[in-house]
């Protein structure tokens, strides 16, 4: 395929739309004079894909019904000689039929929920399309704070004490889990299992601020998970590169905020700049700590991403006791904000070097897999068919 059409896909339905929206923004203007094809596939809140020029600039994003309306329905479809198509779904004219792009690759720009938890990698799956980022498995474990935290146990990766439950157990028993969350001792970090960004993340220092912060995460998630705050805390991040076989450690950074526990304004909405996105956040780059710590924290978040089988880049969040510089394992981010690449600028990556990695790796990784075998050579069907309904009785056993 001679051109490289690259398809930026984002938003979703997720909490963390508007957040995904700008990191895809970043992306688009990265590539600006690239060699790539840009085109746009923006999934509304309420899950319908569009695309069309408009939705390339970021200023057309205040409207976003406005928006909607002037965009262009579109799905993946295969070809008749079995490639992946991006195509319009409705006609522009009497005579103009609905566009019908090739595939290249699609770099996937989404945060949170629908997007990153592994449900549209595994629509580019079905449909044998490289995209950026990593795969079903990384993807989904990844999003889920709890069974993430299960696979750091099971190989050795430090983490915080902790207890998770589900919105019907906390109907049925709110005291049993008060007293087990009591045994951790306070303070206590409540989250939602399958958010990021801080979103109905908070601090408890008693059992009504604990009831309270469980019943705002509720709102957002159905599955929480309640652990032992680290203190005094420091949060040190590292990003990491590559393949779940060949990957490299940016250098780490100390994000900084208005209180001990970062919160989405500090994230995305410090300075005033939240048109940057995850850059806008404060932060210390390189992260003011000892070289051994620095060390310490870039080895165990590349065994971290290698124990995930991550691919593309992602995010490893860690909590240090500012104290006994002990480290935990805190959250993996399989497409960070900004794809971090303000941690790989300090480490002599550009932005737009940086997604034709993204992109490189995406390559690879559907090479190897398209160069294994896919399908079985059977005659079982026919033989069946021979039999009839009857023949399948025997089928299972």
């Amino acid at each position: 395929m001679s051109q490289k059409n690259l398809i930026i896909a984002f938003g979703g339905a997720s909490p963390e739309h508007e957040v995904s929206v700008l990191t895809a923004m970043q992306v688009i203007a990265a590539l600006d004079e690239s060699d790539y094809t840009l085109t746009p596939l923006y999934i509304t809140k309420s899950g319908n894909w569009l695309t069309g020029q408009k939705l390339l600039d970021l200023s057309n994003y205040k409207d976003l019904n406005e928006l909607e309306a002037s965009s262009t329905r579109c799905a993946f479809v295969k070809d008749e000689m079995g490639r992946t198509l991006l195509k319009e779904q409705e006609k522009q004219g009497l005579f103009t039929k609905p566009a019908a792009i090739p595939v290249y690759a699609v770099v996937t720009a989404f945060h949170g929920s629908d997007g990153e938890n592994g449900s549209f990698q595994g629509t580019c799956e079905m449909f044998n399309i490289p995209y950026t980022g990593s795969g079903v498995l990384a993807s989904s474990v990844g999003m889920n704070k709890v069974k993430a935290k299960q696979l750091c146990v099971a190989n050795k990766i430090p983490v915080t004490d902790s207890l998770d439950f589900f919105e019907k157990n906390w109907e049925d028993d709110q005291a049993t889990i008060l007293k087990e969350a009591e045994m951790i001792g306070y303070p206590l970090i409540v989250k939602p299992c399958n958010l990021g960004s801080s979103i109905g993340v908070a601090k408890a220092n008693s059992k009504d601020e604990l009831i309270d912060a469980i019943e705002t995460a509720f709102r957002y998630d159905a599955h929480l998970l309640v652990e032992e705050a680290i203190q005094p805390l420091m949060e040190i991040n590292c990003s990491v590169l590559g393949s779940s076989t060949d990957c490299r450690a940016s250098v780490c950074e100390r994000p900084m905020g208005a209180s001990e526990m970062l919160s989405f304004q500090d994230k995305y909405q410090s300075g005033g700049n939240a048109e940057k996105g995850m850059a806008s956040a404060d932060r210390i780059i390189p992260a003011d700590i000892s070289s051994e710590l620095t060390e310490e924290i870039r080895e165990l978040a590349v065994q971290t991403f290698k124990t995930f089988d991550a691919s593309g880049v992602a995010r490893l969040d860690f909590l240090v006791n500012a104290d006994t510089k002990k480290v935990y394992f805190n959250e993996i981010n399989t497409i960070p904000g900004s794809f971090s690449f303000y941690l790989w600028e300090k480490s002599e990556l550009t932005f737009k070097a940086l997604i034709e990695e993204l992109v490189a790796v995406a390559i690879q990784n559907h090479q190897a897999k398209n160069g294994r075998v896919r399908s079985y050579q059977t005659n079982l069907l026919n033989e069946k068919a021979a039999k009839g309904i009857k023949g399948l009785k025997g089928l299972k056993k």
